[in-house]
């Protein structure tokens, strides 16, 4: 590895190629991540528990043999244990906890070949589309300064679009790695649900409505991280179809013409900003000029039926959350002691009952099989990532009057993404569009269950067409 110019020019399949050819060695990268993060993560703050000394000895060897060996990779702080490095969750509650075990997720990441270098910044418990928790600060978009990364997986996002590293992990419950990937100009995509475990602390999370993911820089390295990490773990509650081939291979290949629909209307009403109709139109643009078949298409639900169902399955997890922290420990949380939005959505939570629950569970399964009978006219929905612009920092605050400000306000600013973690539908942000003032905002593409082979392919294509990784921040000007 020469110089820290060459680090920032490849992705991660790139790196790991200079390790198997003898170019770099793992150390060489990992010296070159730490410095990378060293320079730019006091402005940016992605980066809230390094682990370089542990990395600079994993770089040692001996590596499992995988797609990535040798290549610096970074965990998101919320659903990944790494044994012996602490699991904050973005909380003061949480700061002291400290797993003794690696996660599935975490011990199949180190079978792929990466090097874990450090953990990423959330917010609490990953709960508001913005990562900005009072435990640990604001992570800053690498684009504006004075704008939000996005959330929960914010830190991730913004550490890939800083240059810090390649891939890093994230996960997603309403958004969570589709929002920062808009917010920050990389690539993320939330797979069908059960295509990543949760073992062994899981089986599913909120009914299924919270995956596993990994934002990247390009897509192939999505697509070899898809292959390598993917796949059941035993007891899984359910798991979705296997693919025929590897996606490393499929996403190589043309998807042929695709019947696309596409809105910029949010499906539980309201308007998109201007900036959100503009993405939509310069990627349908795109789309036309690569020869698939692209119609408008709106999908309308009703805002009432979807909130009164999606709010007492995402909220009796944090009351399930917290009932599992006072039992470790032995006595109950209190309002002191986590964010008043949390502490809003816990007593939401906590008043919901077994058959309010249940009855919500089986109202989103009718929705789900409602959406997917859609899908037998169209291949791929398009929408905006975005309902506006990345939020200035601060703006998604709480008041002491209106604690669940956040929740009411990001409704505006992500009105797109919850819909797919209720169907479970893979869906992908693809950063094809910048708006005047030179923020990322992303074109999100949803697909038919199970189907990630076509969005791969979609993204590939795309990708070469339109190559976003010309465009850089301005961290280095």
């Amino acid at each position: 590895m020469q110089d820290m110019k060459n680090y920032l020019d490849y992705d991660a399949v790139g790196l790991a190629q200079l390790v198997k050819t003898g170019e770099a060695t793992p150390l060489e990268l990992v010296e070159a991540a730490i410095a990378r993060i060293e320079k730019v993560n006091e402005r940016v703050n992605a980066v809230i528990h390094p682990m370089f000394e542990s990395a600079r000895a994993a770089a040692q060897g001996p590596l499992p043999e995988g797609p990535f060996t040798g290549v610096p990779f970074l965990v998101k702080d919320l659903l990944a244990s790494v044994k012996g490095e602490p699991l904050a969750m973005g909380s003061k509650l949480m700061k002291e906890f400290v797993p003794t075990y690696d996660s599935e997720m975490v011990r199949r990441i180190r079978q792929a070949g990466f090097i874990l270098i450090g953990k990423t910044n959330t917010p609490e418990f990953g709960l508001p589309p913005t990562t900005e928790p009072l435990a640990f600060g604001p992570t800053r978009n690498p684009w504006d300064l004075g704008c939000t990364s996005g959330g929960s997986s914010g830190g991730s996002a913004a550490a890939v679009a800083a240059g810090m590293v390649p891939a890093a992990h994230g996960n997603d419950g309403g958004g969570s790695i589709r929002i920062p990937a808009a917010c920050c100009g990389v690539f993320g995509m939330k797979p069908t649900r059960g295509r990543f475990t949760l073992a062994p602390e899981l089986g599913d999370y909120l009914s299924g409505f919270v995956v596993q993911g990994v934002l990247t820089r390009s897509v192939r390295d999505s697509a070899y991280w898809y292959d390598a990490i993917g796949g059941p773990a035993l007891g899984d509650p359910y798991f979705p179809p296997t693919p025929k081939e590897p996606y490393a291979q499929s996403s190589t290949q043309d998807p042929g013409p695709l019947r696309i629909g596409f809105t910029s209307t949010p499906p539980l009403g309201g308007d998109a900003s201007a900036d959100s109709q503009a993405g939509v139109a310069a990627t349908v643009k795109m789309l036309q000029g690569l020869g698939h078949h692209v119609e408008e298409k709106d999908i309308s639900i009703d805002p009432g039926f979807f909130m009164e169902n999606f709010v007492p399955i995402w909220t009796s997890g944090v009351a399930q959350s917290f009932d599992m922290i006072a039992q470790v420990r032995g006595t109950p949380v209190t309002a002191n002691e986590v964010e008043p939005f949390t502490w809003a959505l816990y007593e939401v939570g906590r008043s919901q009952s077994a058959a309010n629950y249940l009855r919500a569970v089986q109202q989103c399964q009718l929705l789900s099989r409602t959406i997917a009978e859609l899908f037998s006219s169209m291949d791929v929905w398009l929408t905006p990532t975005l309902g506006q612009p990345p939020l200035a920092l601060g703006a998604l605050d709480y008041v002491p009057e209106d604690p669940m400000r956040a929740f009411v306000r990001g409704k505006d600013f992500v009105p797109f993404t919850a819909l797919c973690n209720v169907t479970g539908q893979p869906a992908m942000s693809v950063p094809l569009y910048w708006n005047g003032d030179g923020l990322p905002m992303g074109s999100h593409f949803v697909g038919r269950y199970g189907d990630e082979k076509t969005l791969f392919q979609l993204a590939a294509q795309l990708e070469k067409a339109h190559s976003w990784h010309q465009r850089r921040p301005p961290l280095d000007r």
